[in-house]
């Protein structure tokens, strides 16, 4: 049940002129990623991230981080009850199919610790008893690229949970008079209507799991990610899991398509979104306007591709 074009659509009721990002987003949750978006306030964060909950009949939570954010907060605490001598469970914000933690980097760096399990293991613990999150869990970041007073830049084990690193950007100038007239009448997130199930997500995942990766595709993504760590312009070059997240977003989109195989070109569409945010350059890396896009675009012209039939 391939019903991909259907859900942009309708997520795209309340997203103006941002399909590129709208697909991206939409790909990462049928490969089962987190989502980092470094963007500026009021761009539609928020906003994409409602249509998509309404989409896809998934539960939502939203945390606006700040430093008064504590780790309970996220995760959940357990109380006393009087009545059965023994501690219950109260849960977190986190619990739930799309959690968006907004502006992460405002909280202290142990709030945003309390993340990692949550993103990585699909559970979390209180008072050393696991908790499982339910499916499908998804996490949308958002971090401020400018005013970083007071911020805490993610560490490099948390940002390398988020399976692509997006930016919106301001709308152009046809898309934003768009906006305005869609709002004098309602919130287009009002329009929005259920277009599959929690079990039909859980579905499709499974399907976008099946996709196949032929060998000189997998060999051609460990070139490209070798190929960060041996690099002029890089100090520190993307882990496996880049790889991993590399080779999840090239399947989810081979499905999408409807195909059930992996060709080059899917891998290079998401090559600097999978591990732009997994690199650590040098300061001539940054200089002249090169940063993370050129220097991975360079990597990807060196390699070359295999030929897929």
């Amino acid at each position: 049940m391939n019903k991909s074009k259907e859900i942009i659509n309708e997520v795209k009721k309340a997203m103006v002129g941002k399909d590129n990002v709208l697909a991206r987003v939409y790909l990462a949750i049928l490969a089962g990623g987190h989502i980092l978006l470094e963007d500026i306030p009021g761009v539609g964060k928020t906003t994409m991230a409602l249509a998509f909950s309404k989409a896809l009949a998934l539960d939502y939570n939203r945390m606006q981080f700040t430093p008064d954010v504590l780790p309970s907060d996220i995760v959940g605490f357990s109380v006393y009850k009087k009545e059965t001598g023994e501690m219950e469970y109260k849960k977190g914000a986190i619990i739930c199919n799309l959690f968006l933690a907004d502006e992460l980097n405002r909280a202290t760096s142990r709030t945003q610790a309390a993340l990692l399990e949550a993103m990585e293991e699909n559970q979390v613990t209180v008072d050393g008893i696991s908790h499982l999150l339910p499916h499908p869990f998804m996490v949308i970041a958002t971090q401020n690229p400018v005013g970083t007073a007071g911020t805490q830049l993610l560490p490099d084990s948390q940002m390398d949970r988020f399976m692509i690193k997006l930016s919106i950007g301001y709308p152009n100038e046809e898309s934003e008079i768009e906006i305005l007239n869609r709002r004098q009448v309602s919130n287009p997130l009002d329009d929005i209507k259920q277009i599959v199930s929690k079990a039909e997500l859980e579905d499709m995942k499974s399907e976008v799991e099946k996709v196949h990766i032929a060998a000189p595709i997998f060999e051609y993504i460990v070139k490209l990610v070798a190929a960060t760590r041996n690099n002029e312009y890089i100090i520190r070059g993307a882990s496996p899991r880049a790889s991993l997240a590399l080779a999840a977003m090239a399947k989810a989109k081979a499905w999408a398509q409807g195909k059930d195989y992996v060709v080059p070109e899917d891998i290079q569409m998401f090559f600097n979104d999978c591990l732009g945010h997994r690199i650590l350059l040098t300061p001539e890396g940054e200089e002249h306007n090169k940063g993370a896009k050129w220097v991975l675009d360079n990597i990807l012209k060196s390699i070359t591709p295999p030929s897929i039939q």
